[in-house]
């Protein structure tokens, strides 16, 4: 290592790229191979080494290993940025593919893979093809790869030459590792077509788990994920699999466990025996606690993996409930899925464990934990109806400690006791009456009120309760004032005496004139409308029997469930969320060599067929059955004007006339303006919507569109004026959005764009896709900008200044000046 950072130690002097040029010549091999070692340095840590590309690509013809590879990397590298001098080094591939040593060979397919440059990929598949039968079998996995790599890129070359074919056949190759390579690349080309390519039967199931044992655990990894996806046929075959498996449950790589698992759960669902199911189940225990005496990162995930599988099968952990006793050294995260799953894992036989655990967590240092633990106390006794009087114990006696942020916890759990056994438990608000003070969070605020007004009737002074809260509810939050509004309705409901009675139009006061949360106003004036008209209906509106509660606070929906199942070992399962959901199943475009074309020099708009279109009639049918939609009908002797926009659907519309209207006038000749005429009264009346307009053509609507901000004024172009904005596409790349209008009296043609170097390297993608512009005319067009370190301004400062030069045929040069958006970068 200490020997490589020689070549690291580059400043970019000037004149170096030059040296290394003629370095590269040298015969000394050797020498060459330092050479190439700089440049590979140099393009690492952000040097522009792309002129260097035919002296690199000279190296190529060399039986040095080591150089090859080299010169390998550089390709891949520079490829798609010199797709046509790529084509040089082919030959050379098609050579190497042939090489006598199957390392050269296999390097070469690899490379030949890995360019994204559509001009190569036709000259990839015979060698190939030759590879995937090659007779050394480190050939074939390396080509194996390289099928679903070539599939990205062309898939409809891929299924014409009948790669897919040979994966399959590979699939019984006498090589353990060929046989994981092909099923990888399988399982790829599926994910990546969306249609089945890979079927699973009997017979290919027999040659994966023949294959198993002998492949190494990444291969492994990719065999049992396929099994996956085989639904067996009955009981039996259910079960011979799940044998052939159970092996790998001792596997020292916790990837390779958990895709056993995954497949060892997937096939129990077909097992009917349950004398056969029963020890299964329990053999499955021991592989995950082995996980949980790992290093952290690794336990973690393996607790959302376990957290996921114990909503499915409690059983396989009921018995191993001390695993998950948290230690002291144990990382946050690690600590608070283990409090998720002793809370899946909850029942009746461990509960007092459970109880001193949380008791003990609820002393911590750590906050976040402390809330957790005393949370998960209040979650036991919601879950497990006969040791609900044993976790309010607990809650009470950590209320006792008066430890501010234990207290306000302790009293939000307490409402959902009270939501799940109403009635029950009421001996506990006096003490939780005691702690008003020291409640000073929304939650346990809310949670507070709720309990004062669902037991008013049981508590002596609810009213003066309630008229500490009422005191600041100008200030509260959203969620206070709400619960303070429903619980002061409630108290007036159950005690409709004088002093409710004032708390109730002091609150509904504030609620519907002081405040401007429209859910707090709108449920006031709704209970005042009921407490004027009907307060028996208010009454069984308001203190009607709420729906009992249960503990989902971390349950996944059935479906959902059975999908991250089948995706246990994944990001899905550590996510908890679909794949779908963060995974875009996109295939990336491949460039094609015009894309890649940088510009230096002020290019021409040549030939090339512009992007503006012009505006023509449109056939539109009439949708809404009582408008004549027609083209409007060009005037006698009007010249065809250009479009005002390129390329846009607005334009079009624009040529429309809707309704019948009278015909466009002729265009006519310059003269000064003069006063609008008012506009004609329509003959049905006064008209208060506007509605007659579409008796006129749309093209003389007013339409407000975007405007550019103006960069280059007519006054200072010439006559041209120049609009423009630097923004990203939706696609993502830079777009230069430039319109022109043309304000001589001649035809401007010819237009060509430059920019000087800035700080951030940008640069034209491309020429102007601009048609001629005929006087009084405007066109527009967007620019994609490309960004090269060549074009960087050096040294700094960072500037976000865009010096811009327009060259036209008849106006010579123009210079104007832009600013780059800092939102664009």
């Amino acid at each position: 290592m200490s020997s490589a950072k020689k070549y690291f130690k580059t400043e970019g002097k000037k004149g170096e790229i030059h040296e290394l040029k003629q370095e590269l010549k040298t015969p000394d091999k050797s020498k060459k191979k330092d050479v190439v070692k700089k440049v590979i340095a140099a393009m690492t840590v952000g040097h522009d080494v792309a002129s260097l590309f035919p002296d690199v690509v000279n190296c190529m013809q060399t039986d040095d290993m080591e150089l090859k590879k080299l010169v390998y990397l550089y390709l891949i590298n520079y490829a798609k940025t010199q797709p046509d001098l790529t084509l040089m080094a082919v030959n050379t591939f098609v050579k190497d593919s042939l090489d006598p040593s199957p390392l050269i060979r296999a390097l070469a397919v690899r490379t030949m893979g890995c360019i994204r440059v559509d001009k190569i990929t036709e000259y990839l598949c015979d060698p190939l093809d030759r590879c995937l039968k090659d007779s050394d079998p480190y050939v074939r996995k390396t080509s194996a790869v390289c099928v679903a790599k070539l599939y990205d890129i062309s898939p409809t070359l891929v299924e014409e030459r009948g790669f897919i074919e040979n994966l399959k056949d590979m699939i019984s190759d006498s090589n353990p590792m060929v046989v994981a390579n092909s099923v990888a690349a399988l399982s790829e080309i599926h994910s990546m077509s969306g249609k089945p390519v890979f079927d699973l039967t009997s017979q290919t199931i027999f040659k994966l788990l023949a294959a198993l044992n002998e492949c190494t655990e990444w291969g492994q990894v990719f065999i049992l994920d396929s099994l996956v996806e085989y639904n067996p046929k009955d009981s039996k075959d259910a079960e011979s699999v799940i044998e052939r498996i159970l092996p790998r449950l001792q596997h020292a790589n916790c990837a390779v466990v958990l895709s056993a698992l995954k497949v060892i759960l997937k096939f129990l669902r077909y097992v009917n025996d349950s004398d056969f199911a029963g020890p299964i189940i329990k053999k499955l225990a021991a592989p995950l606690v082995t996980l949980l005496n790992t290093e952290p990162q690794v336990q973690y995930v393996a607790l959302r993996n376990i957290n996921i599988i114990i909503q499915r099968h409690k059983e396989i952990l009921s018995s191993n409930i001390k695993v998950f006793f948290c230690k002291y050294n144990d990382p946050i995260y690690v600590k608070m899925e283990k409090l998720e799953a002793m809370i899946k894992l909850a029942s009746e036989d461990n509960i007092d464990q459970l109880l001193l655990e949380f008791k003990e967590y609820s002393t911590e240092i750590d906050v976040d934990f402390v809330r957790k633990a005393v949370r998960a106390i209040g979650r036991c006794a919601v879950s497990i109806a006969d040791s609900a009087q044993k976790c309010i114990n607990v809650l009470l006696d950590l209320i006792k400690t008066r430890v501010n942020y234990v207290v306000q916890e302790g009293v939000i759990v307490i409402k959902d006791i009270f939501r799940k056994y109403p009635n029950k438990y009421e001996s506990i608000i006096s003490t939780l009456c005691e702690n008003l003070d020291s409640l000073d969070e929304p939650e346990a605020k809310a949670s507070m009120v709720w309990i004062i007004g669902e037991y008013a009737d049981r508590i002596d002074n609810a009213d003066e309760l309630l008229e500490t809260f009422l005191e600041t509810f100008p200030e509260e939050t959203s969620p206070v004032q709400l619960q303070l509004l429903t619980a002061t309705v409630k108290l007036f409901l159950k005690k409709p005496t004088e002093r409710p009675q004032q708390m109730i139009q002091l609150v509904l006061s504030n609620a519907t004139q002081e405040t401007d949360n429209p859910d707090l106003r709108d449920r006031a004036y709704i209970y005042w409308r009921l407490l004027s008209t009907d307060p028996e209906a208010a009454k069984d509106v308001i203190l009607s029997e709420k729906p009992i509660i249960a503990d989902d606070t971390s349950a996944l929906e059935p479906e959902m469930l059975d999908e991250l199942m089948n995706n246990i070992g994944s990001l899905a399962s550590v996510y908890q969320k679909l794949p779908d959901t963060f995974v875009a199943r996109v295939r990336p475009v491949v460039q094609s060599a015009r894309d890649f074309q940088n510009e230096v020099d002020l290019v021409s708009n040549g030939t090339e067929e512009p992007v503006v279109e012009q505006s023509a009639p449109v056939d539109i049918p009439d949708l809404l059955g009582g408008l004549d939609v027609a083209p409007a009908p060009a005037a006698p002797g009007a010249a065809a004007q250009p479009p005002s926009g390129g390329g846009d659907l607005l334009g079009d519309l624009l040529s429309l006339d809707v309704g019948g209207g009278a015909p466009a006038a002729p265009a006519a000749p310059a003269a000064p303006a003069a006063p609008a005429a008012p506009a004609a009264q329509p003959a049905g009346g006064f008209d208060p919507f506007g509605l007659d307009t579409l008796s006129a053509p749309v093209s003389q609507m007013t339409i407000q569109e975007p405007q550019l901000p103006v960069i280059l004024s007519a006054d200072k172009g010439k006559g041209l004026e120049i609009s423009g904005k630097l923004e990203k596409s939706p696609s993502g790349p830079i777009v230069y959005s430039l319109s022109f209008r043309n304000a001589t009296q001649g035809v401007l043609d010819g237009l060509m764009i430059q920019f000087n170097k800035n700080s951030f390297g940008l640069m034209p993608g491309g020429s102007l896709q601009l048609p001629a512009l005929q006087p009084g005319s405007s066109g527009a067009t967007k620019l994609p900008i490309n960004v090269n370190v060549q074009n960087m301004v050096s040294p700094p400062p960072v500037r976000n200044i865009l010096q811009v030069a327009i060259k036209c045929n008849q106006l010579g040069v123009l210079y104007m000046q832009d600013t780059i958006p800092n939102n664009i970068l």
